[in-house]
């Protein structure tokens, strides 16, 4: 069928007045339009050049590409040789920069949530007490000891631990701006999972902060508040971070991890028992407490110095880590400490902390103040005698003494 459709077009070329070569092209591209179905194109003449020796020109258009056949002579600069041009290449896709420097944020909000809630897991799985708030004794500790300190069995503190660190990688992860995560997560769904772990700490704070409100009403826990802040913080920076059309797809998704997570804590405390307030409603007289421990003649020296030079140690009546304290010095020794008292009328609803304490910004007791320098908690006579220049000399005076 070809050998006949050439020898019909140079047939028609001999006669035609644009020479054989001219016609054969254009009886060929012709006989490409008939000949070829499966090859969708079209054929269209092209408007006479300037030039009358080549008077005509024919083009073949392919849907993918195009079969540019001319008759006339190229342009200069241009090849004369046929094109092939791609009508359907797409724009690669890449994602688009961030600004990686706002991770570091992520990372240290991050590292604080694990620092706390390692302290309540380490309180949770000893039994020991919290260092003492301001706002009451053993708050911290009624929270920890109740029944909503678990999540099906699980300490509370360690699932916080967990998702803290696991914002805290993610965010190391993110603030890298070479290459995707491990496993070849990309950035995109890197910060989609950031935003989804912050959805879940946001939305267990809220509930656990309606827990305390209701249940515990009366108690309070500064590291559970501010296990709360840290998660509501990261919630809204990965909020403000991810793009609206990012919210938008996924904002069913978000609002069903909401809902989940609300209704398995719900589950799981369908059986747990509200606690007796401590410092809403019952009043606490105060009261003197007493030293059974005897003093060392290394402390009785220790509590003198410290009493010269000034140094101050502030408590509360209630505190068992200030009892603490005073039982490492014995009872002569605590005698002589400068000793301020933050609570002496007692403590009940809506008492105000001593002047002197309140002045000095006191926020947890036992807390030290010498030469300037704030120690909070209990600390050793080893580390008192070092912060306050207690010599060796002294040390060697107090033990000739006994």
């Amino acid at each position: 069928m070809v050998r006949k459709a050439e020898k019909m077009m140079n047939d028609v070329c001999l006669t035609s007045p644009f020479g054989s070569s001219d016609c054969s092209t254009t009886m060929m591209a012709r006989f490409v339009s008939v000949s070829s179905p499966q090859f969708p194109s079209v054929f269209r003449e092209l408007p006479p050049s300037s030039s009358t020796l080549y008077p005509r020109r024919f083009e073949v258009y392919h849907r993918r590409f195009s079969i540019k056949c001319s008759s006339s002579k190229p342009e200069d600069g241009v090849d004369s040789a046929p094109s092939l041009s791609s009508s359907s290449s797409s724009p690669s896709t890449s994602e688009v920069p961030i600004d990686t420097s706002s991770y570091n944020l992520y990372t240290v909000l991050g590292g604080i949530g694990m620092l706390d809630t390692a302290y309540l897991t380490y309180l949770k799985l000893t039994g020991s007490d919290a260092f003492c708030p301001v706002g009451g004794g053993g708050a911290c500790g009624d929270v920890l000891n109740s029944d909503y300190a678990l999540v099906f069995g699980v300490p509370l503190p360690v699932i916080g631990f967990i998702m803290y660190g696991l914002v805290t990688a993610l965010s190391a992860q993110l603030g890298n701006a070479e290459g995707n995560l491990p496993f070849g997560v990309s950035k995109t769904n890197g910060r989609l999972a950031l935003f989804a772990a912050t959805t879940t700490m946001a939305s267990a704070s809220a509930y656990f902060l309606y827990i305390l409100s209701t249940k515990l009403s009366g108690s309070s826990c500064l590291y559970c508040l501010l296990s709360a802040f840290l998660s509501f913080t990261l919630f809204f920076l990965s909020l403000k971070d991810v793009k609206l059309q990012e919210i938008q797809q996924v904002v069913g998704l978000q609002i069903c991890l909401a809902i989940i997570v609300v209704a398995s804590l719900s589950a799981s405390y369908s059986s747990a028992q509200p606690i007796s307030t401590r410092s809403g409603d019952i009043e606490l007289p105060y009261y003197s407490t007493e030293i059974t421990t005897s003093s060392s003649p290394y402390a009785v020296a220790l509590a003198k110095h410290l009493n010269s030079i000034g140094a101050k140690m502030y408590g509360a009546f209630w505190c068992s880590h200030c009892l603490e304290q005073k039982e490492m010095f014995g009872r002569e020794a605590a005698k002589l400490l400068n000793y301020v008292e933050c609570f002496p009328e007692g403590y009940k609803k809506g008492v105000q902390i001593f002047k002197a304490c309140s002045d000095a910004r006191i926020e947890g007791f036992p807390t030290w103040m010498i030469n300037g320098q704030v120690l909070s908690g209990e600390v050793e006579l080893a580390e008192l005698a070092e912060m306050s220049g207690f010599t060796l000399d002294q040390a060697d005076e107090a033990n000739q003494l006994k």
